[in-house]
């Protein structure tokens, strides 16, 4: 059999189709092959069973070029590590994508570090970073570069309000604090917490524009207004802000150190709001030093994490907000793969935009936004542990199989 020689190879990307045309020496025939994006794919599209990824393999095979995952450091929370590298690589391999074709980096903390891995990844022929920036200094810096360099970018987790080239995925950042502030307020009532006096140990806003929105979303639950942080003295429904701090770079030995501060100076401290998980457990080893019982004084946070649900279902934190990173994960996989086939994502998938606050510099983002959830030990069975986000084994041999038994956990 012969075959004759390829007279033209077009490629033309239009929004939600890619069409390659193959012509013939000798013929005036034409065949098309079309990728396009999934008409229903959207931000609920995504799944325990990563079941959407496998809609997916067309769009890649279209594409070309790596996908660069950046991730910010070790410390500031487990997730980086325990979920979002592990559940990203699943994303991405159900995609169709080989071992070649993405790659995963952390810095480990360093601006310079994560500078530099976007720079090798463009070099290795990148078509799309999907970035979690440490901080908007780094975040900048890297948008700016890829940009330069005609690549697409997706701002994971933490946004960046930079640049024509940028996607944000995330969950509602100032939904989280809400839940944040309503499960501290359910709390209050729950553990009888009489004339709070409250200490906030805010995230790293100093950093990271997302703790600005939790702190937001919080204030506003708690004490009536969407802000970064609140005057030392409020008042509202019988509570008294006693203090307001920052966790600077959403550091945990900073914040411990804080806390540790605040409750010598003021122990009339009686209910806490921290920003996450990692914060909460910083003030409840600084509580458990001093002898405070459990479901005595409040602490809150965000990331479901191990450590998190253990203080949880031991009765040292109210709850925390459970943000199912495996659907983050896919979400950012989706986009990146239709951006590198060179199309335009479906609004569904981009549902929403993303801004700086007020007097901070940047533009609106478009943004694709997942829905974040509130869990006391009432729910850790329902949610973490039926989807596996945490190991069972492990979680039951910390706390102890009794008391998982009490909360529904077998």
């Amino acid at each position: 059999m012969k075959f004759r020689k390829l007279r033209s190879l077009t490629l033309t990307a239009t929004a939600g189709v890619f069409v390659v045309v193959v012509g013939a020496c000798g013929s005036s025939s034409t065949a098309t092959a079309t990728a396009t994006v999934p008409s229903d794919l959207s931000v609920s599209s995504f799944n325990v069973s990563f079941s959407a990824m496998a809609e997916l393999k067309d769009l890649h095979a279209a594409g070309s070029g790596l996908v660069g995952v950046l991730m910010p450091d070790t410390t500031s929370s487990t997730r980086w590590v325990n979920s979002d590298l592990p559940y990203l690589t699943k994303g991405f391999q159900l995609a169709g994508y080989s071992a070649s074709e993405f790659k995963i980096d952390n810095a480990q903390g360093n601006d310079a570090t994560e500078l530099a891995q976007a720079q090798a990844d463009i070099t290795q022929g990148a078509k799309v970073l999907v970035m979690a920036p440490l901080d908007s200094t780094v975040g900048t810096q890297i948008q700016a570069l890829a940009q330069s360099k005609g690549v697409k970018l997706v701002s994971y987790d933490r946004a960046t309000f930079t640049g024509t080239n940028t996607y944000y995925v995330s969950f509602d950042n100032v939904q989280v604090g809400k839940l944040i502030g309503q499960g501290f307020k359910d709390c209050l009532t729950a553990w009888k917490v009489a004339n709070p006096k409250v200490f906030t140990l805010n995230g790293g806003e100093d950093t990271d524009p997302n703790a600005v929105d939790f702190a937001k979303g919080y204030n506003s639950v708690v004490w009536g207004d969407s802000i970064p942080q609140e005057t030392v003295g409020k008042t509202a429904n019988g509570a008294t802000l006693v203090g307001d701090q920052v966790a600077p770079g959403w550091d945990n030995s900073k914040g411990q150190t804080i806390f540790q501060q605040q409750y010598t100076a003021h122990p009339e401290i009686n209910a806490t709001i921290e920003a996450n998980d990692g914060l909460a457990n910083a003030v409840v080893t600084v509580l458990k030093q001093k002898g405070v019982p459990a479901n005595k004084i409040p602490t809150t946070g965000q990331d479901a994490s191990l450590g998190g649900i253990e203080n949880v279902l031991t009765g040292y934190q109210c709850g925390t907000v459970y943000k199912p990173i495996y659907l983050e994960a896919q979400d950012a996989v989706a986009l990146a793969t239709i951006l590198r086939a060179g199309l335009t994502p479906p609004a569904a998938l981009v549902n929403s935009t993303t801004s700086p606050a007020a007097g901070k510099p940047g533009s609106t983002q478009p943004a694709s936004l997942l829905t974040p959830y509130w869990v006391d030990k009432t729910k850790v069975a329902s949610t973490v542990i039926a989807d596996n986000f945490v190991d069972k084994a492990t979680l039951c041999q910390a706390v102890t199989a009794a008391v998982c038994s009490a909360n529904g956990i077998s």
